[in-house]
């Protein structure tokens, strides 16, 4: 406990002292969904990133890739992001969509972002099992071969060390509880900082 607080000491001190803002474009449970508001973890990293940088949370509950594609581009014109942090498709996979149209949709979103000079932090998902071995394995693909593509960090399950445990999830299972939250974000937090330290 000790050595990671100690961890998180060092990782704050080292946050770059310029702002920056932040786009977080996800789903249900980007948005802090099942919990009380400003307990999420994308509401827990504004407040370790501090005053100095913004972070907008445009996620929606039941947001889809093809939702994000829709949506990216008036929020890129409108904030003026130096990070997108893209954390959708677990619909898409809960409604067994196509591999290749995640995979399509992910990617314009991407080149969205890249257009407009931000930065793109990528979030992977996993489904549960009872999709099957073939569909769960092409659709978890899909992103580290985008991550690849296009030279990203890349988180890849947000829900690591969450998922698997039945009382850190809500009662549908597909959503974790607020005491999961500090663990996801443990999961992002090291990528965001590295691709912070790139900033100019």
């Amino acid at each position: 406990m000790i050595r990671c607080c100690i961890a998180l000491l060092l990782s704050l001190v080292l946050l770059p002292a310029h702002s920056a803002t932040l786009l977080v474009l996800g789903d249900s449970i980007s948005a802090g969904y099942g919990i009380d508001a400003g307990k999420g973890w994308v509401e827990l990293m504004r407040d370790q990133l501090g005053e100095e940088h913004q972070v907008i949370n445009a996620s929606i509950s039941g947001e889809t890739t093809s939702g994000g594609v829709r949506r990216i581009r008036p929020l890129l014109r409108t904030h003026q992001p130096q990070i997108v942090v893209l954390a959708l498709g677990a619909n898409d996979g809960l409604r067994a969509n196509g591999p290749q149209h995640i995979e399509h949709n992910l990617e314009a979103m991407i080149e969205s972002a890249k257009r407009q000079n931000a930065l793109v932090l990528l979030i992977g998902i996993r489904l549960p099992p009872n999709y099957g071995a073939s569909y769960s394995d092409a659709f978890g693909a899909v992103f580290p071969h985008l991550a690849e593509r296009h030279h990203l960090p890349l988180v890849p399950f947000l829900l690591k060390n969450v998922a698997e445990h039945e009382e850190l999830m809500q009662t549908d299972r597909h959503h974790p509880t607020a005491r999961a939250q500090p663990l996801i974000l443990d999961n992002v937090w090291p990528k965001l900082l590295q691709l912070l330290r790139t900033l100019p």
